[in-house]
Formats: C-alpha cells, sequence, structure tokens
C-alpha cells in the first residue's frame, strides 16, 4: 500500500499546500500540470522536491480552471480532451526529463477524475491518449467496486490500471466520493482520517456516510494537499503503514 498527494498546486506568488513538509511521508506525488493549478517553475520545483526525496512522481492533468482549481466538469469533444490530457503529461514528462527523473504513472484531477469515472466516453478517450502518449504508464483510477470494468476498458488499449482509496473524503453506496457540496463529504478531524483509513488499511473496506459497509480494494492511498490536515494526515498513514509491516502484516 502505498501513500499519494497532490503536491505542485501553488501558482505564480499564490501558494496552495504545505508540499515541502508533506513531500518526506510520501511514496507518489501527483504533480498539477499547469491547468487546474501550477505553473512551469512548480512543477520544476516539485519535480526536483520528489526526486530529493525519492518520491515517484506522477502527472495530475485536469481541465483547464484555474480559477475553479480543476473542480468545475467542462463539456469538450473527445478530439480537445484527448489534446489538452496529452498536452499536460508531456509538460510535466519534459521537465521530469530535465532532471533526471522518470514519470511513473498518471492520475487526473478533480472534475476530470470524477468524469471519467461516471462516463466510459471519457474514461476511454483518456485511456487512448495515453496509448499514444504514455503507453507503458498505469493510470490511476478509484477502486470503486465494480472495478474489473476499468480494468477491461484500460487493458482494451493496452494501459495498466492502481487503484487508489481517499482517506480524507466520504463515500457514497455506490463507492464513489460524495459530491463536496453535500455536508460530511469532506474529513475535518484527524480522528475521522485515522478511522477510515484503517478501516481501507485492515479491512479492505469503507463506510458510507448513511453507514453501509462497501470493500474497497486500494494499491494506493490519497491525501488531498490542499487541506489544513495534509501534513498530520501523511504522517498518520506512514504511521500506521509502518505498524502494519511491523507484525509482518501483508498492507
Amino acid at each position: 500500500m502505498k501513500i499519494n498527494c497532490d503536491m505542485g498546486e501553488s501558482f505564480g506568488l499564490w501558494k496552495m499546500g504545505n508540499d515541502e513538509q508533506v513531500m518526506p511521508y510520501l511514496d507518489m506525488a501527483n504533480i498539477a500540470c499547469g491547468m487546474h493549478a501550477s505553473d512551469p517553475t512548480v512543477m520544476l520545483n516539485t519535480v526536483r522536491l520528489a526526486k530529493q526525496y525519492q518520491v515517484s512522481v506522477g502527472a495530475h492533468p485536469g481541465y483547464a480552471d484555474l480559477q475553479g482549481f480543476g473542480r468545475r466538469d467542462i463539456a469538450m469533444s473527445s478530439d480537445t480532451l484527448s489534446a489538452l490530457f496529452i498536452y499536460q503529461v508531456g509538460a510535466l514528462a519534459a521537465i521530469c526529463h530535465s532532471e533526471s527523473v522518470v514519470l511513473s504513472y498518471v492520475k487526473p484531477h478533480g472534475a476530470l477524475y470524477n468524469t471519467m469515472m461516471k462516463s466510459d466516453e471519457v474514461f476511454t478517450t483518456l485511456v487512448k491518449a495515453m496509448s499514444k502518449a504514455a503507453p507503458s504508464l498505469p493510470l490511476v483510477v478509484m477502486a470503486v467496486p465494480n472495478y474489473e470494468k476499468y480494468q477491461s476498458l484500460a487493458a482494451d488499449h493496452g494501459i495498466q490500471i492502481m487503484f487508489e482509496a481517499f482517506v480524507d473524503r466520504a463515500y457514497d453506496q455506490d463507492g464513489r466520493l460524495v459530491p463536496r457540496t453535500v455536508a460530511g463529504s469532506s474529513y475535518h478531524e484527524l480522528s475521522q482520517i485515522r478511522r477510515q483509513a484503517r478501516q481501507m488499511i485492515e479491512e479492505k473496506s469503507v463506510t458510507t456516510l448513511d453507514g453501509q459497509v462497501i470493500p474497497i480494494y486500494a494499491n494506493t492511498l490519497c491525501i488531498h494537499g490542499d487541506t489544513p490536515l495534509a501534513l498530520p494526515t501523511a504522517q498518520l498513514l506512514r504511521n500506521l503503514l509502518a505498524l502494519g509491516n511491523s507484525y509482518g502484516v501483508t498492507l
């Protein structure tokens, strides 16, 4: 089980997140690619920071929506979305290459991520784009109960999948994230995050906002880097995973 976090989301003089403090606790850094957040300098500095701590770098492309932080859905044709996606992955890949860092995976951001999990057309557009631009990289998607469907769609285009779960967000009965507009959709207490993380790690399940228990089989746990609890959450997860490993538990 690996820890991933959305990183490099500052822009110009505007600062977002606590990358310098969070990075040492991570296995995977999802680096924004300049559309929902970030800029070339922030991207470069974040890649250097990940290299310093030997953290795997992943591209975190989103909709072109700086004002909305990529959390607003934007309708576009498959060709336009494919070009936008390839452009962002390629930009981060070039920066990685300049620092002798390997780009290791791709994880869409925000509204694009959520739309990908709801729309087979959008999901297929993204895996087709990856098959042309980054065929050797895995795509990170949400660990939903019907995960086999996404494995199959990706495999049709030669793309491997990594499944992730979210420790700081509430789930609905379909195994997807509760919209941020709903009360209780985001956790603001470390005790809530600890409880959900332990359930995901130890029981391979999550309790939904309405009290149902559903299976969650994840390869990686996600932290949202733009929250005040990002650093204590990263520390908590690292301690939980280290504790499990010390007892010989496969997490």
